[in-house]
């Protein structure tokens, strides 16, 4: 039935083209908490097929946003736009709206494993592999290029490779060999968007600055993430909450050495109690429906 609505939707895609879509699904309104609420039980426990329209539509605009930011691999970005789709599906089969958490917090983690997915398996000429670290290294080597000012086209200056490779936990030559791929798919900011001709790729470079609406998902996602990880470290005795706490979500980590002489255990006993700790937070966030393999962090 959800196939309905993927389908139609591309089908809006292929034949009226980007730039009237883009127009089109400014038109469907923003859901309320409650709406919201009420839809997706309707469609969980009915299969009413007009709920789970209006849920689809109201967040294809988060289906464009989140493929916007994925523009920088050469693809088009309606073919990004109809991968997202298929995430933003996969999300609605899944989402359980008893459990309190708005579907936008939970749908854009599938829109983003989509779109993902179908950037590695196009790009056949970079031999990714299937490691979480070589995923990691393809999808955020150009972000982490423009905070440390490297924009020119060559060649990475030796100090940065050897950063980047330390940043991401890679090889330095895994990093000169993905830069060297990934340089050969730079597109001209003037090269069209489809072959419709439909505008350029500059004309869709983002604003910086957040919008009203982009704001609003990010703080809700923001809330939302705060409050599985209280649940999650509620779960732990106190000690693996001091000591998961200390070693991974402080800004400065304490070191096993500085861990085993507060608590007057062994370093691998601290490390053992770290390891055990984050299982259990890890398991607490896979039952609460928030899990993703395929997502790269």
């Amino acid at each position: 039935m959800l196939n309905n609505i993927k389908n139609n939707i591309s089908k809006s895609l292929d034949e009226f083209g980007l730039s009237k879509f883009l127009r089109d699904i400014r038109k469907f309104p923003m859901l309320t908490a409650e709406e919201e609420n009420k839809l997706a039980l309707d469609w969980t426990e009915n299969k009413n097929f007009k709920s789970a329209h209006k849920l689809v539509n109201s967040h294809l605009r988060l289906v464009v946003k989140i493929a916007m930011g994925f523009r920088g691999y050469g693809l088009p970005l309606n073919e990004l736009i109809a991968e997202g789709n298929v995430g933003m599906i996969q999300s609605l089969e899944r989402f359980d709206p008893k459990k309190g958490f708005r579907l936008s917090t939970y749908a854009m983690w599938w829109i983003r494993a989509s779109i993902q997915e179908y950037i590695l398996h196009s790009w056949s000429m970079v031999k990714i592999g299937t490691t979480a670290a070589q995923k990691k290294l393809f999808f955020n080597l150009r972000s982490l290029k423009g905070k440390l000012k490297a924009l020119d086209d060559g060649d990475l200056q030796p100090e940065l490779v050897t950063e980047i490779a330390e940043r991401l936990n890679v090889s330095e030559p895994d990093v000169v060999d993905m830069n060297r791929r990934m340089a050969g798919h730079d597109h001209s900011l003037n090269s069209p968007l489809s072959q419709e001709n439909e505008g350029e790729w500059i004309n869709w470079l983002v604003d910086e600055r957040d919008s009203h609406e982009a704001s609003i998902i990010y703080n809700d996602e923001l809330r939302k993430r705060k409050q599985i990880l209280d649940v999650a470290l509620n779960n732990l005795n106190d000690r693996e909450r001091q000591i998961l706490i200390k070693r991974r979500l402080m800004d400065k980590p304490l070191t096993l050495e500085e861990l085993s002489k507060s608590y007057g255990i062994s370093r691998e006993r601290v490390r053992q109690v770290e390891v055990r700790a984050f299982q259990k937070l890890q398991k607490v966030v896979k039952n609460i429906g928030y899990k993703n393999k395929n997502f790269s962090q």
